[in-house]
């Protein structure tokens, strides 16, 4: 912790979750946003439906490769410039996308934009960590985590009406306004929470050998596999949602924001219960009902989809259901993977927002081709990213404890 982290942030801690949470938010709200439009990109601009797909992977690609250096810039350099260059390139790169009239143009900027949003969810994480204590830490995670789903909620619902009473070009001038405001406020707000003697040089080769040091780890490795991997369960759907909601359940582009509350419902409602249970419970006790809660909506699914046509009425709330269990047990483990490096917590954040975003970009660039047009194929993928996360935590758990209290 910073030696003077009561007097960086004078006001309550719920309004620095806001103002981190603006950060986090900017990764999905680039991905929720656009997806509305996607049959308005195609018309426009010639593209096949592998190049559309492509402006996802692209974009997660970017997101996933610079996810490696945000929190190392921010151990050398601080967490404020780090963030405050990643919202500037992150609007300019928006601005780019409005402007593309070419898809091949607009692939290369969403790459841009997936460069630059990682910096402030990565470095919002170290933050926490920097000024609070870890039962603390986790009510701060979770408020984060709550004020974060109000944003993707609304996203796809901003995207569907610029989209149909503008175009989609709208779209990203509208991220564009949110990247510079997002600049100006954290200009005038984000504190510097890197304590002066945890400054770390930044060079590559000394950086590379921390990452293969922390890969090296088998605690850190299950802990970002069961913290991160699980997530692609509910976020399967979200990158198929094209597909999922306007062809298997016939909605609207103006529809699909009862996608999103449902699923952003379920992870503030998992985060808001995470944040309660902070310090009443045993840290492995949450964890494990997060994954009881994820278990139990994914063989529901599986079942349904199996023996009935797809239908929103149940689909829908049981994709809810499985973030809930998700939100529940994320925070837990995320703070369990930082304190793996507890003087290189923004390298660690960095490696393990990388690692999930490398698997989100292949969950998006050949997963979601593959199994987007059936309901079953969709079910079968989410149980076993579950699987995944599942196995992971009960290996690190029953091999490797976490700690004598956990």
């Amino acid at each position: 912790m910073h030696p003077q982290a009561a007097t960086l942030w004078r006001y309550p801690h719920w309004t620095l979750a806001v103002l981190l949470a603006g950060l986090g938010m900017i990764g999905p709200f680039s991905i929720d946003t656009y997806l509305p439009a996607f049959e308005g990109i195609a018309r426009s601009t010639g593209a096949t439906p592998v190049q559309l797909q492509q402006t996802l992977s692209s974009y997660l690609l970017g997101f996933a490769v610079m996810n490696l250096f945000h929190g190392a810039l921010s151990d050398c350099f601080g967490r404020r410039p780090v963030v405050l260059g990643g919202m500037a390139l992150f609007t300019l790169a928006s601005v780019g996308c409005a402007l593309s009239q070419q898809i091949e143009t607009l692939i290369l900027f969403r790459a841009l934009q997936g460069v630059s949003a990682g910096a402030g969810m990565v470095v919002s994480r170290a933050v926490i960590r920097d000024l609070f204590p870890p039962s603390e830490a986790q009510r701060v995670m979770s408020q984060v985590t709550i004020f974060f789903g109000v944003a993707p909620a609304i996203a796809p619902l901003v995207g569907g009406y610029l989209y149909v009473h503008a175009d989609w070009h709208a779209i990203f001038w509208f991220l564009a306004g949110v990247g510079l405001l997002l600049l100006t406020i954290n200009w005038r707000l984000l504190p510097e929470s890197l304590p002066p003697e945890s400054v770390q040089p930044f060079a590559v080769k000394p950086l590379m050998r921390g990452y293969s040091g922390l890969l090296r780890n088998p605690r850190f490795l299950l802990l970002v596999l069961a913290s991160g991997i699980p997530f692609n369960g509910m976020f399967l759907y979200v990158l198929a949602a094209p597909t999922f909601l306007g062809q298997h359940l016939g909605f609207a582009p103006t529809q699909y924001f009862w996608f999103f509350l449902c699923t952003i419902g379920g992870i503030m409602g998992g985060a808001a219960l995470s944040g309660r249970l902070a310090g009443r419970i045993k840290p492995h006790v949450q964890i494990r009902r997060g994954f009881s809660i994820m278990v139990a909506a994914t063989l529901l699914n599986l079942l349904l989809n199996l023996l009935l046509p797809g239908h929103e009425v149940w689909s829908l709330p049981l994709i809810g259901l499985f973030s809930l269990g998700w939100a529940l047990m994320v925070p837990v483990v995320t703070l369990m993977v930082l304190d793996q490096a507890p003087d290189r917590r923004g390298m660690a954040s960095s490696l393990q927002s990388a690692i999930a975003a490398g698997a989100n970009a292949l969950v998006a660039g050949a997963l979601v081709p593959l199994v987007m047009h059936s309901l079953i194929g969709l079910a079968l993928t989410s149980a076993g990213f579950m699987l995944v996360g599942l196995v992971a935590w009960r290996t690190v758990r029953r091999a490797l404890p976490v700690s004598p209290d956990a």
